[in-house]
């Protein structure tokens, strides 16, 4: 499979989207770019969208890259028709909860900046409509609900075990070395 260019979704945090990312561009020799840190500038301040697009089109028109996330709500589909292929990370809850559970507690008891010195709280993690943790939820229910039709017209490989993302990270760095 020809990947020079992959971008990387995710049902819900903690599905391990980065750590994948990382790997993954590790394995073909391309960049990785993490979203986030383009668009939350210091303090949590959202990159305004026409700056964020004006960053990343150079990006996705280089030669390789793997993306984490895609930003739709700002940059529509432009990551998504310049990727070679769209990783779908769709595990079940059972595994990314625990993941998102433990990546949260980790970095609020260091006090682990993100990115741009940005850190999370127990109150944004937890608690009221917006905490990460009902995002997680309501984003994994409604991505499965939309992204089968919304992404059929691309090419996707979509993951739903850890079997499967071990199984696909193998299969890519065979496919660099031949």
């Amino acid at each position: 499979m020809h990947m020079r260019k992959v971008a990387v979704i995710a049902s819900a945090s903690g599905n391990g989207k980065t750590t994948l990312g990382c790997e993954l561009a590790l394995r073909i020799g391309v960049p990785f770019i993490e979203l986030d840190a383009l668009a939350h500038g210091p303090g949590w301040v959202e990159t305004p969208d026409d700056v964020l697009r004006a960053r990343v089109e150079p990006i996705v028109a280089s030669d390789g890259w793997v993306i984490d996330g895609a930003y739709q709500h700002k940059l529509g589909d432009l990551v998504l028709d310049a990727a070679d292929v769209v990783v779908w990370l769709d595990l079940p809850i059972r595994v990314w909860l625990p993941r998102l559970a433990r990546r949260t507690w980790r970095r609020i008891h260091g006090r682990e900046q993100l990115w741009n010195g940005n850190t999370e709280s127990f109150a944004t993690a937890i608690w009221g409509r917006e905490s990460l943790i009902v995002w997680a939820f309501r984003m994994h229910f409604r991505r499965r609900r939309e992204w089968p039709q919304s992404l059929s017209h691309l090419r996707v490989v979509r993951l739903t075990t850890s079997g499967e993302v071990e199984r696909f990270l193998a299969e890519a760095s065979a496919a660099t070395a031949a």
